[in-house]
């Protein structure tokens, strides 16, 4: 458990310096999705990063694509690349762009960007492995802001109907978006969601619903055992997170969301996130 809590800790510290280098990105769910990454990429996949078109592989797709820093950091510390390579975030000629694009970087099952659409695509690769017959599950990740696109309830419709316990999906429910409604103060802003509410639209869409906190590495690796033993309908993990966890001025702050960080904010962060520069 102390070894995956230090790759969260490390992807973090990737992920901020990536943002800082290419002077643009999306540091706040970036962090707060590090704990759930690790724990997919180093416990639960069954992947092989020397082989990543093994055909029996697992597949993850991570619809949350503009927070791909740490998607990117995970896949780079899981030997899919080298991590030196996260240097080229951003760079126009770089395989490692503000979205993921499975044309160019080994690991991706899906590219991702447009919110939802991510989604749709493992809805669709679950379903392409049901109809096989072949026993890889598919893992998906969401925000709670983009819970909100029509196309995510359609999809998930699909997939209940079509009994796809082989797909497991996992909210970051980091409960604040780019864009959302305003707040009773100033400068604060809703959550995109209530969680019985979200909750709430899942189970109604014919989905087994779990809640953890995205944070536990324990706690995570739990409701992942427990997703597995799902028989007959697909399961929607509820992970309760914080957005630009791990950096103390980042956290449950809005503007985070894709702000950069200063030189002096960097060095801040890293000493947060117990880092030299």
């Amino acid at each position: 458990m102390a070894r995956l809590r230090e790759l969260a800790r490390r992807v973090r510290i990737e992920s901020v310096r990536a943002v800082a280098r290419a002077n643009a990105g999306h540091p706040g769910g970036s962090l707060s999705a590090s704990d759930l990454l690790v724990a997919l990429y180093f416990s639960e996949l069954n992947i092989r990063p020397e082989e990543p078109r093994w055909a029996n592989r697992d597949r993850y797709v991570h619809s949350k694509g503009h927070s791909c820093e740490a998607l990117y950091a995970t896949l780079a510390l899981r030997g899919y690349f080298q991590l030196e390579e996260m240097e080229t975030f951003g760079h126009v000629d770089s395989r490692l762009q503000g979205h993921p694009d499975m044309t160019r970087l080994p690991g991706l099952d899906m590219s991702s960007g447009a919110l939802g659409v991510g989604f749709t695509g493992a809805v669709g690769i679950a379903l392409g492995s049901k109809l096989r017959g072949t026993p890889e599950r598919t893992y998906v990740m969401l925000g709670d802001g983009e819970c909100q696109e029509g196309v995510v309830w359609e999809s998930a419709f699909v997939a209940a109907r079509y009994n796809l316990d082989n797909l497991v999906a996992i909210v970051d429910f980091n409960q604040l978006q780019q864009i959302g409604w305003a707040g009773d103060e100033a400068g604060k802003r809703q959550a995109p969601w209530q969680f019985e509410s979200l909750a709430g639209h899942w189970i109604a869409s014919g989905w087994s619903v779990q809640e953890t906190d995205g944070h536990d590495m324990e706690a995570i690796l739990e409701s992942l055992a427990t997703a597995r033993t799902a028989r007959g309908r697909p399961v929607v993990i509820i992970a309760r997170t914080v957005k630009g966890k791990g950096v103390s001025f980042m956290e449950g702050s809005a503007p985070w969301h894709s702000r950069v960080p200063t030189p002096e904010e960097l060095t801040r962060a890293l000493e947060d996130l117990d880092e030299s520069i």
